[in-house]
């Protein structure tokens, strides 16, 4: 009986975060270990499911670096990143849209439809959502690496409102027609202002920021924009993280209410963030 009455414990504490965020959209950047490990996969698409079920939008983007860079390499072509990015050339960019959107987004859509949930997938290029422009960077040409120009979230609406869930994938469409890779990070972020959304999540491999090297014990609960750029500035924010940040507090300073940066490595990482009243990770906020 003890267990059952545990059971029902977690439901009323879900109960308050259900009614708050009904009809609510949340971002959720894809990515890491969490699309890798096949339990965390399952628990990731059951997560989006349940979230489906009790009246949020969740809307998802999805990265996928680590399987292009394997690709790429079975086809005699070395990867090469400069700041973070990848050197993308016309080759490496047909590659790009092979691994995204022809198999890592429709695995995504698969999981969850297979475990009762209704997912579509589309690229920024569907409806023409996400309008790129090439990226200029004073060091190195980077091909087709591009920046965002414009979002127009009215296929993601359309979706949304019919009871699905966008699976997105981060390539975006030139004024020229071109094709573009768009850091999954940015994208996200972009996305959530675009759509309004009441958060943004971003699933990582590490546990969220920490204020000493990548000590778990000086786990920083709370960050503010201001500090954020500070830990930026003098090196404490730095690789990957600078984007994940970055697109945080893009999101915040256009009116997303919360930012959270949360461990993908654990189970059902976003059920513990959106229902529970302790949460995890690093939310990064506007003010202290």
């Amino acid at each position: 009986m003890d267990q059952l009455v545990k059971k029902a414990n977690v439901l009323i504490e879900a109960l308050p975060y259900i009614r708050n965020f009904f009809g609510k959209t949340f971002v959720i950047k894809y990515g890491g270990a969490a699309m890798t490990h096949d339990s965390l996969r399952e628990a990731v698409a059951l997560d989006l499911i349940l979230m489906r079920y009790v009246g949020l939008n969740p809307v998802v983007v999805h990265g996928g670096g680590p399987a292009i860079s394997s690709t790429m390499k079975r086809m005699g072509k070395e990867p090469c990143f400069v700041d973070g990015m990848r050197v993308t050339d016309r080759e490496t960019m047909e590659i790009v849209e092979m691994v995204l959107v022809g198999k890592i987004n429709k695995e995504i859509v698969s999981l969850i439809n297979q475990n009762g949930g209704k997912a579509v997938g589309i690229c920024g290029k569907d409806g023409n959502l996400i309008h790129a422009e090439k990226m200029q960077n004073g060091k190195r040409d980077l091909g087709y690496v591009g920046e965002i120009t414009q979002i127009d979230p009215s296929i993601v609406n359309t979706l949304t409102e019919n009871g699905y869930i966008p699976v997105i994938t981060p390539v975006g469409i030139g004024a020229d027609g071109e094709s573009y890779n768009i850091n999954a990070d940015l994208v996200a972020g972009r996305l959530a202002v675009a759509l309004g959304a009441e958060k943004l999540i971003m699933l990582t491999d590490v546990e969220g920021i920490f204020g000493s090297g990548d000590d778990p014990a000086s786990l920083i609960s709370q960050l503010s924009i201001a500090k954020a750029r500070l830990m930026i500035e003098s090196g404490q924010i730095s690789g990957g993280m600078i984007p994940k940040v970055t697109a945080c507090i893009d999101a915040l300073e256009h009116n997303v209410a919360r930012t959270h940066i949360i461990d993908g490595r654990k189970p059902h990482s976003l059920l513990l963030e959106i229902f529970t009243d302790q949460g995890i990770g690093t939310m990064v906020t506007k003010e202290d």
